[in-house]
């Protein structure tokens, strides 16, 4: 697979034919404060049945920061995502099951309302200033709905296959 990076587009070229018509792809970059609070919380998915997990557990299972990972979770209680509990046996749990958690939630916990508005209308017609506006709106709006129908429990790895057959 062959690849050309333009901002956060890329073309693909197609694996049989390297001169195939390019297939675009919209690559949504998210913050490494937002990629550590969905692998942390996609820990503590896992973890479910564990109870509370502490912060160093996550952060040396996860690769990241503990003090930044601390700061993570703290945000992640505020916006009601996870619960934090006191003492020997404390650390950080998931508030609802991961099915009932959206990747929305999570992002929108860190980095605020997901929104893409444009910060001046300078140097834009009146007529181009409000199509781009619109088109901005649209595509706010369907990627917030696709965030929102993307749950935590669609991105933690299928069990194994031997627990999936004992369950049955």
């Amino acid at each position: 697979m062959s690849g050309k990076r333009e901002g956060c587009l890329r073309t693909i070229a197609g694996p049989d034919d390297p001169f195939a018509p390019p297939k675009w792809i919209y690559m949504m970059k998210l913050s490494r404060t937002v990629s550590y609070a969905v692998r942390a919380t996609l820990q503590l998915a896992e973890l479910e049945a564990e109870g509370p997990v502490p912060c160093s557990r996550l952060a040396a299972d996860g690769k990241m920061p503990e003090r930044f990972l601390l700061q993570i979770l703290r945000n992640l209680v505020t916006h009601g995502i996870l619960r934090s509990t006191r003492g020997v046996d404390g650390g950080y749990a998931l508030v609802r099951p991961a099915d009932q958690i959206s990747l929305l939630e999570v992002i929108e916990a860190i980095e605020g309302p997901y929104d893409a508005a444009l910060e001046t209308s300078e140097g834009f017609s009146d007529d181009s200033h409000s199509k781009l506006r619109n088109a901005l709106s649209e595509v706010t709006s369907t990627t917030r709905n696709q965030l929102e129908s993307i749950k935590l429990s669609q991105l933690l790895k299928p069990p194994p296959v031997g627990v999936a057959e004992k369950s049955r």
